[in-house]
C-alpha cells in the first residue's frame, strides 16, 4: 500500500433508513441528510427508464453517451467536445485529481467545503491548504485563497452554491478572482446545486474567457436521479481530451444515460423544485432568524446552522425519525430542504428541544 494512503478516512455516508428504523423502532424516516430532491423525479424519467431496452443488458453502453452529450451541450450552450461524462461528479473529482496532480502538488480548498475535494488530493500525493470561508456569510473567501497561493498551487477548487455552508459567490467575484490566477493553474467551479440558486447564476460564461476554468454539473441533485450516478464537466477542448483519456470506458450504463436524458427534457419539472425549494428554505431561515439561532443564507437545498450541543440535537431529531447531517463542522448541523409538511414537523421538533435547553 502506498503510504500516503495509510491515514486516509474514507467519506462515511449517513446510515440507511433501514438501519435507523431498526435502531430507533421507526416506521418512517425523512432523510434531510444527503441533499436529495424530496420531490421525486420527472414522471418523463419513470416513462423512460419503464421502456428501457433490457434486451441490451447483455451489451456495453454507448462509451461517448452521444444522445445525452448532444442534449447537455444544446441546454447549456457550448460543444460537445468540451463535456466529459462521469458517474457523478465523485468519478469526476477523481478523474481530475488524476490527471492534474502529482506529488507535492498543492491544491486550496475552502473550509467547509465538499470533502471529496479534499480526499481525492490525497490519494494522488498532494498537498491541501485550506481557506477559511466567510464567518459571517459562509461565502468562499477569495482573498484568503490568494494568500494561500505558491508556484507548487496546481488546483483550486470552488463549490457555489458551496457544501456545506448552501452560500453563493456571484459570477463577477469568481471572474475578478480568476483575473488574478496564474493561467498554469485549473480552478474548478462545482455547480451541482446551481439551479436550486435565485435567478441565472452560472460560471459557464466564463469559460470562453479562461482557459484554465472548468464548471460542473450533475443530475443527482434537482433532477432527482442521485441513484443514477451522473454527472458532467464543461472546460475547453485541450485539457478534456486528456481527461477523455484517463476516463473508464464505458463509465456510464445505459439506463443511466436514458434517465437522465428524459430529465434534462423536463425542465418544468426543474423550474416546479426549485420554486418549492425556495418558498420552503425561505420559511426555514425565517424560523432560525425568529428564534436567534445563527444559519448561513442559502441559494442551494439545504441550510447550515449553529447550535450548542448540535450532536443531542441531531440524536434527539433521529430519535423522532428526522435525519440531518452531522459531524460537518463542530456546533453545526446541515438540514436538507424537505416538503412542507415535512419540514413545518423539523422546526416544530428543533423549536421544542430548543426551549427545553432554555430551560434547563
Amino acid at each position: 500500500m502506498r503510504e500516503n494512503l495509510k491515514n486516509l478516512c474514507a467519506y462515511v455516508p449517513e446510515a440507511s433508513l433501514d438501519e435507523v428504523k431498526k435502531k430507533y423502532d421507526l416506521k418512517k424516516v425523512y432523510r434531510l441528510s444527503a441533499n436529495e430532491n424530496p420531490y421525486g423525479t420527472s414522471k418523463k424519467v419513470e416513462e423512460a427508464v419503464k421502456n428501457w431496452n433490457f434486451s441490451e443488458s447483455n451489451r456495453y453502453p454507448d462509451g461517448y453517451a452521444q444522445k445525452l452529450r448532444t442534449a447537455i451541450a444544446k441546454h447549456i450552450g457550448c460543444k460537445e467536445s468540451q463535456l466529459i461524462l462521469g458517474v457523478g461528479l465523485d468519478e469526476i473529482i477523481a478523474i481530475l485529481s488524476r490527471t492534474f496532480l502529482d506529488q507535492g502538488d498543492e491544491v486550496i480548498v475552502s473550509d467547509p467545503t465538499f470533502s471529496e475535494y479534499e480526499l481525492n488530493a490525497l490519494i494522488e500525493g498532494a498537498v491541501v491548504k485550506h481557506a477559511k470561508c466567510s464567518e459571517e456569510t459562509g461565502k468562499t473567501d477569495f482573498e484568503a485563497m490568494l494568500s494561500e497561493m505558491t508556484d507548487k498551487t496546481k488546483m483550486i477548487w470552488i463549490c457555489n452554491p458551496n457544501n456545506p455552508t448552501g452560500a453563493l459567490n456571484p459570477v463577477e467575484e469568481i471572474d475578478a478572482f480568476l483575473a488574478k490566477v496564474p493561467k498554469d493553474v485549473i480552478v474548478l467551479i462545482d455547480e451541482a446545486y446551481i439551479e436550486f440558486a435565485d435567478g441565472n447564476q452560472t460560471a459557464i460564461g466564463l469559460l470562453s474567457k479562461y482557459d484554465n476554468a472548468a464548471v460542473m454539473r450533475t443530475f443527482s441533485k434537482i433532477y432527482g436521479l442521485a441513484n443514477y450516478r451522473v454527472g458532467y464537466i464543461v472546460m475547453s477542448s485541450e485539457p478534456g481530451n486528456v481527461l477523455q483519456t484517463v476516463r473508464c470506458p464505458y463509465n456510464l450504463n445505459s439506463l443511466s444515460q436514458t434517465a437522465a436524458l428524459a430529465a434534462l427534457s423536463d425542465q418544468e419539472f426543474v423550474e416546479k423544485c426549485a420554486g418549492k425549494n425556495a418558498r420552503e428554505r425561505e420559511k426555514l431561515e425565517k424560523f432560525f432568524e425568529e428564534n436567534d439561532i445563527f444559519y448561513f443564507k442559502s441559494q442551494a437545498n439545504f441550510v447550515f446552522f449553529k447550535f450548542e450541543d448540535a450532536e443531542k440535537l441531531a440524536e434527539y431529531l433521529l430519535k423522532h425519525g428526522y435525519q440531518v447531517r452531522r459531524g460537518l463542522r463542530k456546533d453545526w448541523l446541515r438540514v436538507t430542504i424537505g416538503k412542507k409538511k415535512e419540514n413545518a414537523e423539523l422546526m416544530r421538533l428543533i423549536l421544542q428541544y430548543h426551549n427545553e435547553k432554555r430551560k434547563q
